[in-house]
């Protein structure tokens, strides 16, 4: 009876509870527990279950460079990183106002870090993120318009509740490039949050978009109006013993 009731639980996809209840009958462990009991810590085991393995696939489909982690991170008045105001923002409000992230600073002190700590905490709240270098994103989506499959692509990342563009600007746009990032910011403008990471300080963002104007001047209104800003500044971190980039 007990292996029969281990597989209709396997069958309806509930292994953690199945693999619980063999573990518990094989050891006869039901001393001192009630129906009650039992069923909720049967229930309880098989949710943690599936929230461990949402967890694991959002991490997996978010494309991390780093293990980046909120409880790892250094701060100091050297960097000029907010610990309060950073702490805020780690409790992923501006996710749901729909806000956007700049975090500007040379290479090597910790943008990529800090953003992927973000985009990682998002993934343990069950928030679908996504992380990609943005020329990389740029270059894919620009072969996709060969292949047809450019509204398609555009919608996957419409799709994620963060998106988070590393390495922006390090590339010049040409006119197609500027097409395709507007694509991309429209689509999410009021509706998902963005991480932007840039070794470009925002005040050169406009030059760098370039064009004829309007172009720029339209995705710049739609990230950075409604933006938190970090500033980081300091030595390159890479030098040091604590490697957050």
């Amino acid at each position: 009876m007990n292996n029969q009731t281990v597989e209709k639980l396997r069958n309806m996809r509930l292994g953690a509870m199945a693999q619980l209840h063999q573990q518990y009958v094989k050891e006869n462990r039901f001393e001192g527990i009630t129906c009650d009991e039992y069923l909720a810590l049967l229930t309880d085991h098989q949710w943690e279950d599936r929230e461990n393995n949402k967890i694991d696939r959002l991490l997996k489909q978010a494309g991390f460079r780093q293990n980046a982690s909120l409880g790892d991170i250094k701060y100091g008045s050297e960097r000029n990183l907010d610990k309060n105001m950073f702490v805020r923002l780690g409790t992923l409000g501006f996710v749901q106002r729909k806000e956007n992230i700049i975090i500007c600073g040379a290479s090597g002190t910790g943008k990529s870090y800090l953003s992927q700590a973000l985009g990682h905490q998002a993934c343990l709240t069950g928030i679908k993120t996504l992380y990609t270098v943005t020329a990389r994103i740029i270059k894919r989506l620009k072969l996709s318009k060969v292949d047809g499959t450019y509204l398609k692509e555009l919608e996957k990342l419409a799709k994620a509740e963060l998106l988070i563009l590393d390495d922006f600007g390090l590339q010049a746009f040409d006119n197609q490039d500027r097409e395709t990032l507007m694509d991309i910011i429209d689509d999410r403008h009021g509706k998902r949050s963005t991480i932007i990471s840039s070794q470009i300080p925002v005040s050169a963002w406009y030059e760098i978009i370039g064009g004829e104007g309007t172009i720029a001047d339209a995705i710049l209104d739609r990230i950075v109006n409604s933006s938190h800003r970090i500033d980081l500044k300091g030595e390159s971190m890479r030098k040091g013993i604590l490697k957050q980039e």
